[in-house]
């Protein structure tokens, strides 16, 4: 009978004979060589920000959010003059104010929306 001697190599952390192509040993189960074929890419990190804030309206004196109106005095224009569109032009909606002057606040029912929702409104309030 012939024995065909497998190649062995020692582990270099335990010294138990391992397979010659064994990556791992088959005794401490640590890893004795780096795995062929695996190697890994130079990933190069360039972190530099070259974005600048070009931001405009910082310091122009546009106000996103309007001036704050008194709800009182939208209200009082709202319940005495809401049919002619009074307390829209207040608040500065003038194509709104023309809208109810036309019609009566919207017949009425805009007229109605306006008081109950003023009347529950912050003040001041930004519309």
């Amino acid at each position: 009978m012939e024995e065909t001697e497998e190649k062995t190599k020692f582990c270099k952390y335990c010294g138990q004979k391992i397979p010659e192509d064994a990556v791992i040993c088959t005794h401490c189960g640590r890893q004795v060589e780096q795995l062929k074929g695996s190697e890994q890419p130079n990933v190069v990190i360039n972190n530099t920000n070259t974005n600048m804030n070009s931001n405009t309206n910082v310091n122009s004196g546009y106000n996103t959010r309007g001036e704050a109106k008194n709800k009182w005095v939208a209200l009082a224009l709202c319940i005495f003059l809401g049919t002619f569109g009074a307390h829209k032009f207040y608040e500065g909606k003038i194509l709104l104010g023309i809208v109810y002057l036309f019609t009566c606040g919207l017949f009425g029912i805009g007229w109605l929306i306006d008081c109950i929702s003023l009347l529950f409104k912050p003040n001041p309030y930004y519309p």
